[in-house]
């Protein structure tokens, strides 16, 4: 058998790679064992469970079996933990034992290490560490692997041991960072002019893809977190059969039709306090809701149903096999999923993922959305003085909190005025801070638009002119390998551009998958004939009787219709007249995520 290590230091990422090459190798035909060094303050066993109880009674090893499978455990009592060695003289013949910690025995390693952790790497002063696996760069003359890149890891490992052909390629520190974009991926085909909303739309789902690097939480904190990998069952929920009600426990075997008289057995069962014994055929027992069924029964009578001397108990029969009890994993079975990538974590999840013993996950970071203003019109805060000439800036506020409220990480990147300069300097600095940058103002095409004349000069701008009002041309661009969008200048454009347009493409670059909002149709309750060659998007609330009234006025410089408004009503790219009566779509801001 071939052996290979992981190591490093706590929290390293250690258990995570270990998971995913034991995935990736094993899918490609080679069968693999592991072996995991425990903390000092691990046990492999807990108290309460039948092989404790053995191994407290003083069993020297205990083989525990299950129809899924089985466990020898040996208790050292006061003997010296067994070295490697002898562990893998235990383990059956695989074609690879992957091996967590024991980062002393001479077997090769690779090592997990998080910049985050603050901790040098182990291999400074481990020769038996032949890689390093990182989420950020690191000096080191060992070769290095982005600590995501499972493939290439997979890669190195089996040919180091002989069991791939194929060299596997070195990665530079460069390469250490999450994918970016690629230059080109916003440019539209040549001939293309206004591009309906559905293609626009498709044409950023198929460039996309996550952009942030993984790292793991506890589960406590991962409320809001987007899951980088499935989360699994550690155990079954629940656990073990168990009872549903309060009431009184027997096998359904002893019983009948009419009046059933069981003797009751001393004791009780009750959630967290197991009945230690097991059930006479023909007896019954006291058994409270959540009590896991003792050994005998397999049917429980709702209290209710049954009167008792405290002796014996009696109900009426036939009752249903089975009643009133809980199949052990009848919610969830061990080592199935319970949640897939990309699911954003939520007050339920963490409730599932806790009663299932996950501790913690793997998610990805969140997302950076850096938010820019420029324009000489514009006044950066509301506390400043403005001229009749200038505009207090409305859209930095309105995109920071639209960032955060979808669960990211917003970045302030503050005002600039019209000049190349300044934008080029704060376009840099947001490069730096930022996964993806978002700009409004300057980035149409007149004199006085630096923003899309900087992109165009010293990035990838391409210009959008999509089919909808109200909005004007969309810039997307990359700056330094950031994804940038420039939305529009006008308020009530940048919001609906920002809601249609970068909710699902920031969410597909944040790991949680393209997302969108879920309308309903609703009976119209305002008049508008509509020409076609343009998607519309009217501010609109629900009326008390159910139907949509839409603001007094289209005009896209009227933000109080923003305030006023609970959603927007979505009239399509044909021609349409809207009476009252007429089902229109309503998309509620909540569709969005905006509360």
């Amino acid at each position: 058998m071939k052996v290979y290590g992981v190591t490093g230091w706590k929290n390293a990422g250690k258990t995570g790679l270990m998971e995913r090459l034991v995935a990736e190798i094993t899918a490609r035909g080679l069968t693999v064992s592991t072996i995991k060094h425990a903390h000092h303050s691990t046990d492999v066993d807990q108290p309460g469970r039948d092989s404790y109880r053995h191994r407290a009674a003083g069993a020297r090893e205990v083989l525990l079996s299950s129809p899924h499978r089985w466990a020898l455990m040996h208790e050292l009592r006061e003997a010296d933990e067994p070295p490697l060695a002898d562990l893998l003289a235990r383990l059956s013949s695989a074609d690879l034992v992957l091996v967590e910690g024991y980062k002393g025995a001479a077997h090769p390693k690779v090592e997990a290490h998080r910049a985050a952790n603050g901790k040098p790497p182990l291999a400074v002063e481990n020769a038996t560490i032949t890689a390093i696996a990182a989420d950020a760069p690191v000096t080191t003359p060992l070769p290095r692997f982005d600590l995501d890149d499972t493939a290439a890891i997979a890669d190195f490992i089996l040919t180091e041991l002989g069991l791939m052909d194929q060299p596997a390629p070195v990665q530079s520190a460069a390469d250490l960072i999450p994918p970016r974009l690629k230059d080109d991926c916003f440019a539209m085909p040549q001939g293309v002019d206004w591009v309906p909303v559905n293609q626009a739309l498709s044409r950023l789902k198929s460039v996309l893809h996550p952009v942030t690097s993984v790292e793991n939480v506890a589960t406590a904190q991962a409320r809001g977190r987007v899951l980088a990998r499935d989360a699994m069952a550690r155990r079954s929920n629940p656990p073990r059969p168990n009872s549903a009600v309060d009431g009184y426990g027997f096998a359904h075997a002893a019983t009948g039709s009419g009046v059933q008289r069981l003797p009751l057995a001393a004791g009780r069962a009750a959630a967290g306090q197991p009945f230690a014994g097991a059930v006479p055929h023909g007896s019954a027992i006291r058994i409270l809701t959540g009590a896991i069924l003792p050994d005998g029964v397999d049917t429980v009578v709702l209290e209710e149903d049954t009167v008792t001397d405290g002796a014996t108990v009696a109900f009426d029969g036939p009752v249903k096999p089975g009643a009133n009890t809980r199949k052990a994993g009848e919610d969830v079975v061990a080592d199935t999923l319970a949640l897939p990538a990309g699911h954003r974590m939520r007050a339920p999840d963490l409730a599932l993922l806790s009663a299932l013993g996950v501790a913690s996950v793997d998610v990805y970071r969140k997302l950076r959305v850096g938010v820019l203003s420029t324009g000489d019109e514009i006044v950066p805060a509301p506390d400043l003085p403005a001229a009749p000439h200038q505009i207090w800036d409305a859209n930095r506020p309105m995109l920071l909190s639209l960032a955060a409220g979808w669960g990211f990480d917003p970045v302030d990147l503050g005002h600039v005025n019209d000049d190349p300069a300044q934008i080029q300097n704060r376009l840099d600095a947001g490069a730096e801070q930022a996964d993806v940058i978002l700009t409004s103002g300057g980035a149409s095409a007149g004199d006085e638009d630096h923003v899309s004349t900087l992109l165009r000069q010293k990035g990838t701008l391409s210009s959008w002119r999509i089919a909808l009002k109200p909005g004007r041309p969309l810039a997307l661009s990359q700056w330094q390998g950031v994804p940038v969008f420039g939305l529009p200048g006008n308020p009530v454009a940048a919001f609906v551009c920002a809601l249609i347009f970068a909710r699902p493409a920031l969410s597909m670059l944040s790991g949680a998958g393209w997302q969108m909002p879920q309308g309903f149709e609703v009976p119209a309750a305002f008049s508008k004939r509509k020409k076609a060659g343009r998607r519309e998007y009217l501010r609109a609330r629900l009326s008390e009787d159910g139907t949509a009234e839409v603001f007094r006025s289209e005009g896209s410089g009227r933000i109080s219709g923003l305030s006023w408004a609970t959603g927007l009503v979505e009239l399509p790219d044909d021609a349409l007249e809207v009476t009252p009566g007429t089902p229109v779509r309503y998309l509620p801001y909540t569709s969005f995520g905006v509360e």
